[in-house]
C-alpha cells in the first residue's frame, strides 16, 4: 500500500504542476480535509478547489525531496515554488503528512514556512 500512495501523490502533484487541478482533486476523497498549521482549514474537495484556484495563479513548481511511507501515511519533504500576483516567485519549504483512505488523498496536515536561503544565516 505505501508504495501505490507514493504512486498516487507522484501522479497527483505531476496535475498540479501541469496547471491540471481538476485531475489532482480526483486523487483525493470528497471530504478531504486540508490542515495549514498555523494557517487554515479546508473542509471538502470544494473548499480545495477554489484555495487552488485562487493560489496557484500559476502551476507551482514541486519539488518533493523525500517520501516516507508507514501504513496510511505518507510524508513529503521539499519545496515548492508559487507565483504571486505581481509576478513574483515565493518558495517555501513544507512537510506534508498526506493521510490516505481508500487509495485518496484524505486528509493533509501541512507544515510550510516561507524558505530562506541558509548561506545568508552565517
Amino acid at each position: 500500500m505505501t508504495d501505490t500512495n507514493k504512486i498516487i501523490l507522484q501522479k497527483a502533484n505531476e496535475a498540479v504542476s501541469k496547471g491540471h487541478y481538476e485531475e489532482f482533486l480526483q486523487y483525493c476523497t470528497d471530504d478531504t480535509k486540508w490542515i495549514f498549521v498555523g494557517d487554515q482549514i479546508l473542509n471538502g474537495k470544494e473548499a480545495v478547489r477554489k484555495w487552488m484556484f485562487n493560489e496557484y495563479i500559476e502551476p507551482p513548481q514541486n519539488d518533493v525531496e523525500n517520501l516516507i511511507a508507514e501504513n496510511d501515511y505518507l510524508t513529503a519533504i521539499g519545496k515548492i515554488a508559487v507565483m504571486t500576483e505581481n509576478g513574483e516567485s515565493i518558495t517555501y519549504s513544507y512537510c506534508d503528512v498526506w493521510k490516505f483512505r481508500d487509495g485518496k488523498m484524505a486528509e493533509l496536515m501541512a507544515f510550510v514556512i516561507e524558505h530562506e536561503d541558509l548561506k545568508d544565516h552565517k
